[in-house]
């Protein structure tokens, strides 16, 4: 039997993740656990000088590490050997300037989360992504978890019956204290308007738990009504959110996202309830998935341990036991994206569970109702 060559490795590139970034280096490991990409250009910063300081600890080329996202997708489509893919690791205001560069000349794009920071873009990145031939990601990487996958399925077997109450949270305490009044990076973009969008814990965690939700269990949100509030004096933006929703085919769900919960470091949890059963995940726990059939005991199941599936072991590396979750979830993304893209160089095309411009749409019309229903004193408002 003939043994297949690996396709060689995708081309890619970055725009921001320069130095003190967090999220890009999360999405550099992410790419290379499973040696599908090499990084071969970037511009990691808003100026060439801060841009090739990072390009240099990242081992690229002098003459690839640019200036503007502008330039680098103008020189690169250009270039025989020039990018496959982007990685856009920006504040959110950018996403779509950024991503237009790209897919108009052909070049795939995986994006941060959420989409971007304004209503009326996220349309225009609909059309943009729609139009172009270039694929698009978008890096809810919590969707990729093993147990998530398996939780998935479950729902979608039947197991639970029919779905009847989604309780997902989301709390944090960093932002507890006027961090942003140090200067600190992660912070100040993320509570100022004109970079987040109108939402802040609600865009940053928020549309995590809300994707989460309708990931796992396939319900298409209909309404909600939303609490945002600001509770550090000072803040612009929304640091503590309480959402009631309601489904298509009448399930009922509550979304609570906080970053001023003391004693929260990324507590991401999701309990679902329906007719037959329930499940129960938590992402600091990420191996456990905990089934519920109704009048039977309660059952933990183990990322690739007994009563593990095929869709939770598909996205296993190591034997069970071992820790597996954050950066591995980012990894699973990117080896699907990279799957599609391998698919793409030959001319076709295939079906994947990434994240794409609809959960992206979607998360961006879930925080312009919030902040709509929130203004009208926690009035129902539609989605969609």
């Amino acid at each position: 039997m003939a043994v297949q060559a690996k396709p060689d490795r995708i081309r890619l590139g970055m725009v921001g993740g320069g130095r003190d970034a967090f999220i890009g280096g999360v999405h550099r490991i992410a790419s290379r656990i499973d040696d599908h990409y090499q990084l071969v250009a970037g511009a990691f910063s808003s100026t060439i000088e801060k841009s090739k300081l990072s390009g240099l600890d990242l081992g690229i080329d002098e003459d690839r590490s640019y200036g503007s996202f502008k330039e680098m997708a103008i020189r690169e489509a250009r270039l025989k050997n020039g990018i496959e893919a982007v990685s856009i690791v920006t504040p959110n205001h950018l996403h779509f300037s950024v991503a237009k560069e790209f897919l108009k000349r052909g070049i795939h794009v995986i994006c941060d989360k959420p989409l971007t920071s304004t209503a009326s873009d996220a349309k225009k990145f609909v059309n943009l992504v729609n139009d172009s031939d270039a694929l698009f990601m978008l890096t809810h990487n919590y969707t990729a978890y093993p147990m998530i996958r398996q939780a998935r399925e479950m729902v979608a077997a039947g197991k639970l019956g029919d779905m009847r109450v989604v309780q997902v949270e989301y709390a944090q305490d960093w932002l507890s204290t006027e961090l942003e009044a140090t200067d600190q990076k992660q912070a100040s973009w993320r509570v100022d308007p004109e970079r987040s969008g109108a939402g802040g814990c609600i865009g940053d965690i928020g549309t995590h738990a809300f994707n989460l939700a309708g990931f796992v269990t396939g319900l298409k949100a209909e309404s909600l009504c939303a609490d945002l509030h600001t509770f550090v004096e000072g803040r612009q933006l929304d640091d503590n959110v309480h959402i009631m929703l309601r489904y298509e085919g009448g399930a009922k769900g509550m979304l609570w996202s906080s970053q001023v919960a003391p004693g929260n470091e990324n507590g991401l949890r999701l309990r679902v309830y329906g007719s037959q059963g329930g499940i129960s995940w938590a992402q600091e726990e990420p191996n456990k998935l905990w089934y519920s059939p109704l009048g039977e005991p309660t059952q933990l199941m183990t990322r690739a341990g007994p009563g593990a599936t095929d869709a939770a072991n598909d996205v296993s590396r190591i034997p069970a036991g071992h820790p597996e979750g954050y950066l591995e979830g980012f990894a699973t993304l990117y080896k699907e994206t990279a799957e599609a893209i391998y698919a793409a160089r030959d001319g076709k095309s295939i079906d994947t569970l990434c994240p794409g411009i609809k959960e992206g749409a979607e998360g961006i019309a879930f925080i312009s109702a919030a902040v709509s229903s929130n203004k009208k004193n926690g009035n129902w408002i539609k989605l969609g």
